[in-house]
C-alpha cells in the first residue's frame, strides 16, 4: 500500500513537499513515479526515479521546479515543488513499477497510492 501525503492549498511561486509512504510494500524492488490528475484531465506523469535513486526523470512541464527523490530505509519516496504555478492543481498520485526503463505511462506501473490533492491559488 502506498499513502500519498503533504497536499494542500498553496498559492502560486510557493514551495510544497509531498510524501509516499509504503507499507507492505518494499518500494527498493521497484522504479518509483509521481503522476498528477487535474479535473476533466487525464493523468499525466509527474516524474521518475530508480531503484536505487541514481537516476530520476522529470516530465519537461516540471523540469527545474520539482524533484523526486527516495529514501529506501524508510520505504518513503518524494516530490519536492518549487515555483508553483495555477497549472498544478492536481491530485498527486504516487505509485510503484516493475518495469524496466523509464515508465511514463499509468499502464506500467503496479501499485497506486490514494492521491494526496494539490491547489495553487492566484
Amino acid at each position: 500500500q502506498l499513502q500519498a501525503s503533504g497536499g494542500g492549498l498553496v498559492q502560486a511561486g510557493d514551495s510544497l513537499g509531498l510524501s509516499c509512504a509504503a507499507s507492505g510494500l518494499t518500494i527498493r524492488s521497484y522504479g518509483m513515479g509521481w503522476f498528477r490528475q487535474a479535473p476533466g484531465k487525464e493523468r499525466e506523469f509527474v516524474a521518475f526515479i530508480n531503484r536505487s535513486g541514481g537516476a530520476t526523470v522529470p516530465a519537461d512541464s516540471v523540469k527545474g521546479r520539482f524533484t523526486i527523490s527516495r529514501d529506501n530505509a524508510k520505504n518513503t519516496v518524494y516530490l519536492q515543488m518549487n515555483s508553483l504555478k495555477l497549472d498544478d492543481t492536481a491530485v498527486y498520485y504516487c505509485a510503484a513499477s516493475n518495469s524496466v526503463g523509464v515508465p511514463r505511462k499509468t499502464y506500467a506501473y503496479d501499485y497506486w497510492g490514494q492521491g494526496t490533492e494539490v491547489t495553487v491559488s492566484s
